[in-house]
């Protein structure tokens, strides 16, 4: 895996899915974005540009640390932002019906 000094930046576009909510891929901004692997695209969606950037190890994501960006962005061409996990507090807001197969 790619090592980068505190100096090292890259110039990322960032790019969200029409298919999941908070689901973003980051990829070098000379990137064709179809030359992505179709398995990614076909999960992905038709990406929507949504900015340009200069990554450093440094800067603050909001939920990914920017120096995991870089190194996948080397070694696969790409870094994909899944969304996040629900609270548990949500997922019991509609709990299964009780049954005689759930109890």
């Amino acid at each position: 895996m790619p090592e980068y000094t505190s100096n090292s930046k890259r110039f990322c576009s960032v790019f969200k899915s029409p298919k999941k909510q908070e689901m973003y891929l980051y990829v070098d901004r000379k990137t064709d974005t179809n030359d992505l692997p179709e398995a990614l695209l076909a999960l992905f969606g038709e990406p929507g540009h949504v900015l340009d950037m200069v990554l450093t190890p440094d800067k603050k994501l909001a939920r990914v640390d920017a120096q995991r960006v870089l190194d996948d962005i080397a070694d696969k061409g790409f870094y994909l932002q899944m969304p996040p996990g629900k609270e548990d507090y949500l997922l019991d807001l509609y709990p299964a019906p009780k049954d005689s197969l759930h109890g």
